[in-house]
């Protein structure tokens, strides 16, 4: 064939791909910006930093830390200024650290001795006493706290800890700066692209007097998904440079000074690495620097805080170290979400930073990347769009693989030995769009069952589920037919005062926001949408698609429904807007399903008794206070989950009575409290069914004590004292009826 002859046969998917290249060419130059590939890039840099690092522990570096049991040993945090000179001197005298460098902030005066009430004392009538006076200024050095704290960090290699704030508040700066790492005026600081603070909080003025280093421990930056990736080794403040304390930790250990190294190109300068002595550690335009985890939390020796007051630590661990003092106690909130760890500490964030420069194991990731990056997809998406159309699926599959693998093997190379990132993730995005679509292409043309099940079912189903239909399109149609499955119906509480207090415009702007995540969950989970009402939906399991878990699959779309609930709540409330909570009742049965309706409106729908239980239920979590109700079927066809045992019901329209229970979690997951409570009640319901009315009044007072919240109990207990004066009769079969919907 001609190569005129082979682009007229191809041409359409050569052209589509050509479009595909130079989209993602746009993105590279950031023509076209998607937070996608950006988010992608991002997890492709996670995925080789956990590859690659190397999990050993460097014991140069160890943290003191401020732990639970420094806190149950020592008291609630701040301790007293002395209890902290003193753990500075056993660390420097008795373990004889190298450096000392604090994660925390000294911004208040310590006023735990008392030195301050009685120096208002002395300025009162009584405190004019000559004893008085002799007293004081004899015993005023010993409740000195700070000062004595200061003393202790004198003619010792010590920098304290402070941060910058990056929005403007009315608090105003506290404490002092350190001295900068160059002088106001000292560099050309609007070239540096360099993070500007607004303000900041620093420790007393005694104590940073006392020392003359100081590193702030505040992130300007983070990446878009809030991950601790880079860490800012400078900032400016009122035109003046600082440093980080992980920079200024290095070079106290190091006694070096610090240059910027400047690229200027045709008038344009930019900041592109720090110079520490004979160390070089590149950063991005932002003067930040990506931190070279060495491996999960613990990859620094951690001694506690307490233990080094008390002299219980081995000297070996901390001798000729550097020390930092920081904190993993949950109560003071000095964790992180990283790529090795999402709980990580932020102390150890820094040692990390610390050990690169020192090692010179930082890595580069240079702005001239970008080009790199737009070179790679020009070869590689020029080469498959061109190449891919005119070989067979086994041999196109042959050539991305070898593609792929040379690019990620060459990439791998380059992160490892040259010590540079490279991206990738827009790389290989783009080699799997080229190659899913030039295979999918014959089939998205001629296929005609998968438009055709789309345009039957893509209003009710989600797109996946219509892609799994396509697989056998001749097996789904609209014709009525019965079916065992599950149905869901839920309904917002209280819709009516909710829906009066906002304007059209807020009531339509909630519902959706209410609407899209509960859609999203049903649509997670297999689930078909049969209708909105309003603020109710309903949605079933088992058709168009049969599901063999159709009630596991309801059972776990309500409870997502009520997580996202929790997280929508807390949006509505910085909104102003009133918080909601739904009601969800779950059936399972046999039910018919099809297109149903008139000649003028159809819908795919089921209809039943199944499917009238199913929305009684609903309305029966008012009664109980509960979130969810589900049938004795639903939790019969669900084996594997606790559940509570509500009541034996009639509904209306249904003479006999339905078991009806409240999901509350999976066996497995629950514990001795659930259970111990779950036992108790079902002694009290067993004797509330006997009609031994005392005793089962007494099991459900000792509930209602135990757990007040739980108002499922005083329900029973209202129902005993009717029961007493109106007595079911002998043929009772425990069944309570309800005479409305």
């Amino acid at each position: 064939m001609t190569s005129n002859g082979f682009f007229r046969r191809h041409r359409i998917r050569i052209v589509f791909s050509l479009a595909i290249v130079l989209v993602f060419l746009a993105n590279a130059i950031g023509s076209l910006p998607y937070d996608f590939t950006a988010r992608l890039e991002n997890y492709a840099y996670d995925l080789r930093l956990n590859w690659t690092m190397p999990n050993t522990q460097d014991k140069r570096i160890v943290i003191v830390d401020i732990d639970e049991k420094s806190l149950k040993e020592q008291g609630h945090w701040p301790w007293s200024r002395d209890k902290l000179a003193r753990m500075v001197d056993m660390l420097f005298d008795r373990y004889g650290i190298d450096a000392l460098g604090f994660d925390v902030v000294f911004a208040e005066q310590d006023q735990s001795s008392g030195l301050q009430s009685l120096e208002e004392i002395a300025r009162t009538e009584l405190g004019r006493d000559d004893e008085f006076q002799s007293a004081l200024n004899k015993i005023r050095p010993r409740l000195d706290y700070d000062g004595k704290f200061a003393e202790s960090l004198k003619n010792r290699r010590v920098a304290l800890g402070y941060y910058f704030r990056h929005v403007q508040s009315n608090t105003g700066n506290v404490g002092l700066l350190p001295l900068p790492l160059f002088e106001k005026g000292g560099v050309d600081v609007d070239s540096l692209g360099v993070a500007g603070a607004a303000g900041y909080t620093a420790n007393l003025p005694e104590l940073q007097k006392s020392t003359a280093w100081g590193g702030y421990f505040s992130v300007s930056r983070l990446d878009d998904d809030g991950v601790f990736r880079r860490l800012p080794l400078i900032e400016v403040h009122d035109g003046a440079v600082y440093e980080s304390l992980a920079l200024a930790m290095a070079r106290l250990v190091l006694n070096a000074p610090v240059q910027l190294g400047i690229v200027e190109d045709a008038g344009y300068a930019e900041l592109e690495w720090l110079q520490l002595g004979n160390r070089h550690i590149p950063v991005d335009q932002h003067a930040a620097a990506l931190i070279p985890y060495r491996g999960m939390e613990g990859s620094f020796p951690y001694v506690s805080a307490s233990d080094v007051l008390q002299g219980r630590v081995p000297p070996e661990i901390l001798k000729d170290t550097i020390v930092l003092v920081g904190t993993t106690a949950a109560g003071l909130k000095d964790l992180r979400v990283t790529p090795v760890q999402s709980v990580y500490p932020g102390v150890e964030v820094h040692a990390n930073m610390i050990a690169g420069i020192l090692d010179q194991d930082v890595k580069q990731h240079p702005a001239y990347t970008a080009g790199a990056d737009f070179l790679f997809l020009l070869f590689a998406g020029l080469l498959l769009a061109l190449l891919l159309p005119a070989l067979s699926p086994l041999w196109a599959t042959v050539v991305t693989v070898t593609v792929t693998s040379l690019m990620v093997a060459f990439n791998l190379y380059v992160w490892q030995e040259l010590n540079q990132v490279l991206p990738i993730a827009s790389l290989l995005l783009l080699v799997a769009v080229l190659f899913v679509f030039n295979m999918s292409y014959g089939f998205f043309i001629e296929s005609r069952g998968k438009r055709q099940l789309a345009g039957l079912f893509g209003q009710y189903v989600p797109p996946e589920l219509v892609d799994e239909m396509a697989k056998d399109p001749e097996a789904f149609s609209l014709e009525g037919e019965s079916r065992e499955m599950t149905v869901l119906f839920s309904d917002v509480r209280g819709f009516t005062n909710i829906s009066e207090g906002l304007d059209p415009k807020q009531l339509t702007q909630l519902m959706n926001e209410y609407l899209t995540p509960m859609t999203h969950v049903i649509h997670q989970h297999r689930g078909t949408i049969d209708k909105y009402m309003g603020d109710a939906i309903m949605a079933f399991w088992g058709a168009p698609l049969h599901d063999e878990q159709h009630a596991r699959h309801a059972l776990q779309t309500a409870l997502g429904m009520l997580e996202s609930l929790s997280v929508l709540q807390e949006q509505f409330r910085a909104k102003g807007w009133p918080t909601i909570n739904i009601g969800i009742g779950l059936n399972t049965g046999p039910m018919t399903v099809g297109n149903m309706g008139s000649e003028f409106r159809m819908a795919y729908t089921v209809m039943g008794d199944a499917v009238n239980l199913g929305s009684r239920l609903e309305g029966l979590t008012k009664e109980y206070g509960v979130k969810i109700i589900v049938s004795e079927f639903t939790r019969t066809a669900v084996p594997d989950f606790v559940f509570r045992d509500l009541d034996l019901v009639r509904v209306k329209g249904k003479d006999k009575p339905v078991g009806i229970y409240e999901p509350i979690c999976p066996v497995g997951e629950d514990n001795e409290q659930i259970m111990e409570e779950l036992a108790l009640y079902g002694e009290a319901l067993a004797l509330y069914r006997a009609q031994q009315w005392s005793s089962a009044e007494e099991k459900f007072s000792i509930l209602k004590q135990r757990y007040p919240e739980r108002y499922l109990y005083d329900l029973y207990t209202k129902r005993i004292a009717y029961f007493r004066e109106y007595p079911p009769g002998a043929g009772w079969d425990g069944a309570f009826t309800f005479k409305t919907k």
